[in-house]
């Protein structure tokens, strides 16, 4: 029986070297979370509207918008990472919000087969700067 090989291999926007599996999926969210919709030439539509929400005032009416445009974003540009749950940690009013999406990693998803290997915790800082992601590795 063939072992899987890593379908995912990129280049390490810290570093510059080599980066692959989940490690490329969670740099691929950062990248998904911080690009504006209209900022890149020839791929317009790529991004989210997560920066339009950053830095705003966040009371309990104003998190369904945010998590809708993170999952939205999620599910058009990063087929490898399924949302299956949030969970709100914690909201300020000045516009820091704590949660973890929780998910199944499904590396070849790219080419089609969604199935998962496993499930993945993302353990997400929002604040008016953007939003820092930290390795969590199961729910």
């Amino acid at each position: 029986m063939a072992t899987l090989q890593e379908p995912s291999i990129g280049l390490d926007a810290a570093t510059g070297g080599t980066i692959t599996g989940w490690d490329h999926v969670e740099q691929s969210l950062r990248d998904i979370f911080f690009t504006q919709f209209g900022t890149r030439i020839m791929r317009e539509w790529y991004g989210s509207f997560v920066p339009n929400l950053l830095g705003q005032n966040i009371t309990p009416k104003d998190v369904t918008p945010f998590f809708v445009a993170v999952t939205s974003a999620i599910e058009q540009w990063e087929p490898r990472y399924r949302v299956t749950r949030i969970e709100i940690v914690k909201v300020t009013r000045e516009g820091r919000l704590h949660f973890f999406l929780d998910g199944e990693y499904r590396p070849r998803a790219v080419f089609g087969d969604l199935t998962a290997v496993g499930a993945r915790r993302v353990d997400a800082y929002a604040n008016p700067d953007g939003i820092l992601i930290e390795r969590r590795q199961s729910a």
